[in-house]
């Protein structure tokens, strides 16, 4: 949808999963579109981290993008965004972002 003006449809991919979630890393992004390698979306994370797009930092191990405060059109980009994932179809955006992200807390009723 919005490969033509980010570039690649890896770039749109990413963007639009941190949109949804605020922030992520690359096994995890790549493991929420089944068909992205994660080298594909380690270097989409690089470039848009040097662009100024995103920010990151180390959690533990893991490098977690999230988006740059700074960056001059992040509402802008994040609205446009936002609305990218109201227009994709019920069962896309169910299949990637219905999931949970957290385990279930113990003795919560399902």
């Amino acid at each position: 949808m919005l490969e033509g003006i980010l570039g690649n449809a890896t770039a749109e991919k990413v963007l639009l999963y941190l949109e949804y979630f605020d922030a992520g890393y690359a096994l995890g992004i790549a493991r929420t579109f089944d068909d992205l390698p994660v080298s594909m979306v380690q270097r989409q994370l690089e470039r848009l981290e040097a662009a100024g797009v995103l920010v990151s930092q180390l959690q533990g191990r893991t490098r977690v993008f999230s988006w740059n405060p700074r960056f001059a059109f992040e509402a802008e980009l994040r609205a446009l965004l936002r609305k990218a994932i109201k227009l994709l179809p019920a069962d896309e955006r169910n299949r990637y972002f219905g999931g949970r992200r957290r385990p279930r807390r113990s003795g919560k009723p399902l």
